[in-house]
């Protein structure tokens, strides 16, 4: 069953189960002497063993600190995340605190899944936190999440490769591509130019349309909340990166996720990818000693004249579900997190990977002499100022239900199989991809 059935059917739930219908909850009192009592779970998708690690540590901090608190942490990968709470909310089974992707959050909002969370944002102190990420997260005047990190989509690139060939740091997609031809063509094969992924798993394919499309100028869900796939600049961004698998990119890419991808440039198998600061990790992980020889840019434009700093933003946060019988225990350890001994930590886990959401703790010294931080200072100027440019896919006009579907349903990635594997025309295929959203996206209007 498609993930848009799905919603659309938890949607008709929502009116029906007695778990929501009650309305929000406030926060149970604490005891008397205000020690806080209960149990929590924590569902987050910090999969890698840094991230994992401090979130745990912060954990068994918080319930030393309060004995009678018990924090149960359970981790899923993204895409689990979203079958996990999309059935969950159905069947009730939702922890009380979780991380989320933005565009889940807006679907968390329409469910009427969470609470908002001004009152903690401002007990923190609202002006400390960056403003963009606030935005994004808020809906009719109310903030339903708060921002844990950030970063940005950027573009990786092997400078050992490029001085080997002469070539300069790719600013057009022109320029990219005939990079990136040189290089598959130089290294006969050992190392691709680049890859172009799109499994229908996983939302690579959409993702790098739009960097296509916004550096057009455009973008992929219109501010009416259409799907734009048939416009001059769709349309050229399919060919374009139609054009790269055929004639630049491994023939696996058809299927690949982010993970497969990714893989490539971790094992020296690519000279350009697209990714945020994860991959310097990625890379020391796999081949440290390309290390020396791997650096970023922002991601190239259609011209000269419209080069941007940056496209797609991730500001990726926290929720306290409705359900949850002790919002005040998610929300002190929310405050417990962003304490700087266990905020810094956990950011530091993958450095550069994951940018503060208070910009104060970006001038920690802790953060300022990470030996990571000081080599790639470079890279980190290029996704703070990416940071700054570009929104969530789908979300250039604000939070929308839209979005979610935009990138979760493979819609883009079967339009990019169906041209490739089956012949379909390009016009074709792109305007019954178009035609399918759209008839998607009537579903949560």
């Amino acid at each position: 069953m498609k993930k848009s059935i799905s919603i659309m059917f938890l949607l008709v739930l929502l009116l029906l189960s007695p778990i929501f219908a009650a309305g929000g909850k406030e926060a149970a009192p604490v005891a008397a002497n205000g020690e806080l009592s209960g149990a929590i779970t924590i569902w987050h998708s910090f999969t890698q063993g840094g991230r994992l690690d401090t979130i745990q540590k912060t954990a068994d901090s918080f319930m030393q600190l309060h004995p009678k608190v018990k924090i149960t942490i359970q981790t899923f990968s993204w895409s689990d995340f979203y079958t996990k709470w999309t059935t969950g909310f159905a069947s009730g089974n939702l922890p009380d605190l979780s991380t989320a992707l933005p565009n889940h959050v807006v679907e968390m909002i329409d469910a009427d899944a969470i609470i908002p969370l001004d009152n903690l944002v401002d007990s923190m102190g609202r002006d400390r936190f960056a403003k963009a990420p606030l935005v994004e997260m808020t809906k009719d005047g109310k903030l339903y999440a708060i921002p844990l990190y950030s970063h940005a989509q950027v573009m990786w690139y092997r400078t050992d490769l490029l001085k080997k060939y002469n070539l300069a740091v790719p600013t057009t997609w022109d320029e990219f591509y005939n990079a990136a031809a040189t290089i598959t063509k130089g290294e006969g094969g050992a190392v691709y130019g680049t890859s172009f992924p799109f499994g229908t798993n996983d939302m690579m394919g959409t993702r790098w349309l739009n960097f296509y499309v916004r550096s057009a100028g455009e973008t992929l869900l219109t501010k009416d909340g259409k799907a734009n796939l048939t416009s001059k600049a769709a349309i050229d961004g399919i060919k374009y990166w139609v054009k790269m698998y055929q004639d630049i990119s491994p023939k696996d890419s058809i299927n690949y996720n982010v993970l497969d991808q990714a893989t490539l440039f971790y094992q020296g198998k690519t000279a350009f990818d697209f990714n945020s600061g994860f991959h310097i990790g990625g890379v020391n992980t796999n081949s440290p000693a390309l290390l020396d020889h791997i650096d970023s840019a922002p991601v190239p434009s259609v011209s000269k004249a419209s080069a941007k700093a940056g496209y797609e933003t991730s500001n990726i946060p926290m929720v306290i579900w409705k359900q949850s019988k002790h919002p005040e225990i998610s929300e002190a350890f929310i405050k417990h997190l962003y304490e700087p001994q266990n905020y810094v930590p956990f950011l530091l886990s993958v450095p550069v990977g994951m940018l503060p959401a208070l910009p104060e703790i970006a001038q920690d010294p802790a953060m300022l002499n990470n030996p990571t931080v000081v080599k790639f200072a470079n890279s980190l100027k290029v996704i703070s100022d990416a940071v700054g440019e570009g929104t969530a896919v789908g979300m250039e006009y604000g939070p929308r239900p839209e979005a979610g579907l935009l990138t979760s349903q493979g819609v883009i990635e079967t339009m990019f199989q169906n041209i490739i594997v089956k012949g379909i025309a390009v016009e074709t295929a792109a305007r019954d991809a178009e035609n399918k959203l759209n008839d998607l996206f009537e579903t949560v209007q």
